[in-house]
C-alpha cells in the first residue's frame, strides 16, 4: 500500500468541532505538524473533509 504525507497548513482555531477532531485523529495538532498515513478509503475521506486545512503528497 502507498502512504500519504499530510501536513497541517492552516490553524484549527474557529473551525467546526468535527474538522478539529478529524485533524487530531490524524495526529495534526499545530500548524506545520506532519504525519504519514496509509492510503485507504478512510484516510482519503478524512483528507477530503479537511482538504482546505492540509497539504498532501504521496510518499
Amino acid at each position: 500500500m502507498a502512504n500519504i504525507k499530510v501536513t497541517l497548513k492552516k490553524s484549527l482555531i474557529g473551525r467546526k468541532e468535527n474538522h478539529i477532531a478529524t485533524a487530531k485523529s490524524m495526529g495534526l495538532r499545530k500548524i506545520g505538524d506532519t504525519s504519514v498515513q496509509v492510503k485507504n478509503a478512510a484516510t482519503e475521506g478524512k483528507i477530503a473533509l479537511i482538504s482546505y486545512l492540509v497539504e498532501t503528497e504521496e510518499v
